[in-house]
C-alpha cells in the first residue's frame, strides 16, 4: 500500500486517521479540515483518485505519476504543484544521493508524493503536529516546513562538498596521478546539486510575490523569506564550488603540461648530448679510418707491388696518413664536431 501516512487536521490539529483515500475525502468534507495525504511511489490508480477529488491538473498529474522530474513550482489556479530534490552527503562514497518529493498544495489539502527514501517526511508532519498554532496556518505550513528542511538539508552536503574540495586543492601539488579522476567525479555531484538546488531560488521568489494575492500569513512570509536567504547562499556557494573545480582543472591540465614540457626538455636535452657525443666518435673513427686505409692497402704483401720497391713508399705511406687524418680533423673541428 502506497498510503504511508494520513491525516485530518482542524484547527492545527490531528483528529482523523482515515485508513483509505475515500474515507479521507469523507472525513475531510465532513469536518470542514485539512487533509494531508502521504503517499510513497504510489501505483496510477492511487494518484489518478486524488487528481480526481482534488481537480489536479493533467500535467501535473503526468508529472507525478512519472517521477524523475526537475526541481520546479507550477501553478494551476489555487493549487500549487512542486517538484523538490532533497539531497544528503555520502561520507564513505564521497557523493551526493538525491530523493525526489512531489507536492500538490491546495485549499484544504496537501498531497505528498515520495518517489525515493529522502526526505523523512514523517519527522516533518511529526514537527508540525507538534506545532498546531503553526499548522493551523493550513497547507502553506506544510510547504513551509518541506522547503525548510530540503534546505536545511543541504548544509551538510555543501559541508561534505567544501572538504573534498579543500583535499583536491592539497592533492593537486602533490604529483598525484589520481587526482584528476577526483575532481571530474566531484565536478559531477556539484553540478547534479546546482540542479537540485538553484530552482528553489526561484521558487521561492515566486512564492513570495504570490503571498499577498493568496493571503499568506505574514508570519509565513517571513519564514519563507528566511528559506529564500538560506537558498540564495546556497546556490552562490554552489556556484563558487563549480568555479573552484573547473579552475582545478585547469591548472592540473598546466601542471601536467608542464610536466611534459620538462619531460620533453630533459629528453631532448639528453638526446642532444648524446647527439654530440655520437659526432665526436664518428669524427675520431672517420680519422682514423683515413690512415688505416691507407696502411692496409699498403701492407697487402702481394708479389707484384711496385710501391714495395719504391726507396720513399713508407715516408709517403706515413705522411699521406698524417696528412688525410689532419685534413679530416681540421673540417670536423670547424663543423664543431670536435
Amino acid at each position: 500500500m502506497a498510503l504511508i501516512d494520513n491525516g485530518i487536521y482542524v484547527q492545527g490539529k490531528r483528529t482523523g486517521n482515515p485508513d483509505t483515500l475515500d474515507e479521507t475525502y469523507e472525513l475531510m468534507r465532513e469536518r470542514d479540515g485539512m487533509a494531508w495525504i502521504g503517499l510513497y511511489r504510489p501505483d496510477p490508480e492511487e494518484i489518478r483518485s486524488v487528481a480526481t477529488e482534488f481537480s489536479l491538473h493533467p500535467l501535473a498529474v503526468e508529472d507525478a505519476l512519472k517521477g524523475h522530474q526537475r526541481a520546479k513550482l507550477e501553478r494551476y489556479g489555487d493549487t500549487l504543484f512542486i517538484v523538490l530534490r532533497p539531497a544528503r552527503y555520502l561520507d564513505a562514497e564521497e557523493s551526493v544521493e538525491f530523493g525526489e518529493v512531489h507536492l500538490f498544495i491546495g485549499p484544504g489539502f496537501v498531497v505528498t508524493i515520495r518517489h525515493a527514501e529522502n526526505p523523512d517526511l514523517k519527522s516533518i508532519r511529526k514537527r508540525l503536529e507538534a506545532e498546531p498554532e503553526l499548522l493551523c496556518l493550513g497547507p502553506e505550513a506544510v510547504l513551509y516546513a518541506v522547503l525548510d528542511d530540503v534546505v536545511d538539508g543541504y548544509i551538510p552536503v555543501i559541508a561534505g562538498l567544501e572538504n573534498d574540495i579543500d583535499e583536491i586543492q592539497d592533492q593537486l601539488f602533490g604529483n598525484d596521478t589520481q587526482v584528476s579522476r577526483r575532481i571530474f567525479q566531484l565536478l559531477r555531484e556539484v553540478i547534479a546539486f546546482q540542479r537540485a538546488a538553484a530552482p528553489l531560488r526561484d521558487m521561492l521568489e515566486s512564492l513570495q510575490r504570490g503571498s499577498d494575492k493568496y493571503k499568506v500569513d505574514i508570519e509565513l512570509q517571513r519564514s519563507l523569506r528566511d528559506i529564500l536567504d538560506h537558498a540564495v547562499r546556497i546556490t552562490e556557494r554552489t556556484h563558487s564550488f563549480r568555479s573552484l573545480l573547473e579552475n582545478a582543472l585547469t591548472v592540473h591540465s598546466t601542471l601536467v603540461s608542464q610536466k611534459q614540457n620538462e619531460e620533453t626538455r630533459r629528453m631532448s636535452e639528453a638526446a642532444l648530448a648524446q647527439n654530440e657525443e655520437v659526432k665526436k666518435i664518428s669524427s675520431w673513427a672517420a680519422i682514423l679510418f683515413a690512415p688505416a686505409l691507407i696502411g692496409t692497402i699498403y701492407g697487402m704483401n702481394f708479389t707484384f707491388m711496385p710501391e714495395l720497391d719504391w726507396p720513399l713508399g713508407y715516408p709517403i705511406a706515413l705522411a699521406a696518413m698524417f696528412v688525410s687524418g689532419f685534413i679530416l680533423w681540421r673540417v670536423f673541428k670547424k663543423r664543431r664536431w670536435l
